[in-house]
């Protein structure tokens, strides 16, 4: 673990925010003015595509790259240079290497998770597929390569489990992260596998699991039964990572290697487990998450069908229950790993896209909320994009 440097600054935003989201059935834009007040959202793109995540370089402000799953193409990344005016598909998206004759090798279904590359690396970006592979590209997303050592060694193989050992709609690599400080500061979570940690821009990974629990009956020492959710680095203090977990809500302070659960301090009737977590721009304090049912059959979907969100401005100690706005009763829906977002303005918007399509927000750091749109398809992920 590298030596804790001084903590990186994240600068407000004044100026429009748009949302960049992705959907079971294409990608949208949604922009909005300087006050956040007023919206329009784009036309559909690629249409009938399914879409897992859409996101902005910050180091350009203009490239944005799509992970989308398309029923000629299979599963591709697809880029654009003018903030999504045009797009071209990767010359070489994310791909494991073809196993020799006679052998079953690894395929990619999906392309679910993709992270820029640090701010003095630009044209650099990470990607993390389903099944769980690690990649990178040095050209802005035109080719990529496996990164690392992990896709091919027989521990991490091990670690990864099977098609069954993952989420519903297949294992995955997620929640890329990189040390503003230090670009071979490396981390990553698998769902399943657990969450990893690399000093040495990933020429080794070692695994982060102590203090995290795993669901009763398996044994927490083995890394395959570890589900991290979302994993989240604070911008202005690196060495502070939260997690949202298949078991709840946590916390670790580095250099400890030992992540506390934080969610415990949750309303018991609601519980700690749900997919997305967001983190304040400027205070390491301040977390949101957005909990789901986490009863025995997990039908994902919100406590009651009563949505809210949940925030902590103390690091986890007490959280405060944020549901103005929100349907009052008979709202099914849930929020996925990806589709909860901020900006960076003196009061922080917060932005959520519902399994219902809607796209909901505040203005107010989740003290009300207003659905911005409506009737979108099934909503995968949402970014906030500074314009």
């Amino acid at each position: 673990m590298p030596r804790s440097r001084k903590a990186t600054s994240s600068q407000r935003n004044t100026g429009a925010v748009a949302l960049l989201i992705g959907t079971r059935k294409g990608t949208f834009i949604l922009r909005g003015d300087r006050t956040r007040r007023t919206w329009k959202l784009s036309a559909p793109m690629f249409l009938g595509h399914i879409v897992h995540h859409v996101v902005l370089d910050p180091r350009d402000r203009r490239t944005i790259l799509m992970a989308a799953r398309t029923g000629h193409l299979g599963p591709t990344v697809f880029r654009s240079t003018d903030f999504g005016k045009s797009w071209k598909e990767a010359k070489t998206p994310p791909a494991f290497p073809k196993a020799p004759e006679g052998q079953n090798g690894r395929v990619v279904d999906h392309v679910f998770w993709l992270t820029p590359g640090h701010p003095g690396e630009p044209g650099l970006w990470y990607a993390g597929t389903s099944p769980q592979g690690l990649f990178r590209s040095n050209d802005g997303g035109v080719t990529w390569k496996p990164f690392s050592y992990i896709n091919d060694d027989p521990q991490y193989r091990e670690w990864m489990g099977s098609a069954q050992d993952g989420t519903p709609d297949g294992p995955k690599l997620h929640s890329i992260l990189i040390d503003p400080r230090d670009p071979k500061h490396l981390y990553f979570a698998m769902s399943g596998g657990g969450v990893h940690e690399s000093t040495d821009g990933g020429r080794t990974f070692a695994p982060m699991i102590n203090g995290l629990e795993t669901v009763e009956g398996f044994d927490a020492a083995t890394v395959t039964f570890h589900d991290p959710h979302c994993v989240r680095l604070c911008p202005t203090n690196p060495d502070r990572l939260y997690q949202q977990n298949h078991c709840g809500i946590y916390r670790i302070d580095r250099p400890s290697n030992e992540w506390m659960r934080i969610g415990s301090n949750m309303p018991k009737k609601i519980g700690d487990i749900g997919f997305p977590m967001v983190l304040h721009p400027r205070d390491a304090n301040t977390v949101w998450v957005f909990p789901m049912d986490g009863s025995t059959v997990w039908p994902r979907v919100s406590p009651g069908g009563k949505p809210a969100a949940y925030v902590t401005h103390n690091g986890g100690k007490t959280w405060t229950r944020q549901d103005k706005g929100f349907p009052r009763a008979n709202a099914w829906w849930t929020v996925k790993r990806q589709a909860m977002t901020a900006d960076a303005h003196e009061a922080v918007g917060l932005y959520l896209g519902t399994t219902s399509g809607e796209v909901w927000a505040s203005r107010t750091g989740g003290a009300s909320w207003t659905c911005l749109v409506r009737h979108l398809p099934e909503i995968y992920s949402l970014e906030a994009a500074e314009l």
